[in-house]
């Protein structure tokens, strides 16, 4: 369970479209909801898998192209 936290949506989230939350957690994890379920599933990551996983976004490693 993820107590209140301030999630945040990234800058390129626009209107009511459809975005991911993310929080940086006490204990050094980050959180990751979808913004549309407040009390929805939450995957919570260490900082090493954040960091692998942003890592992968910005190299285009999971483009569906």
């Amino acid at each position: 369970m993820i107590l209140k936290t301030d999630w945040r949506k990234s800058q390129r989230c626009s209107g009511n479209s459809s975005c991911v939350e993310f929080a940086e957690l006490a204990n050094g994890n980050v959180a990751l909801r979808d913004s549309k379920q407040d009390d929805g599933p939450v995957l919570v990551f260490t900082p090493e898998e954040w960091e692998s996983f942003v890592a992968g976004v910005r190299d285009g490693e999971f483009d569906l192209v």
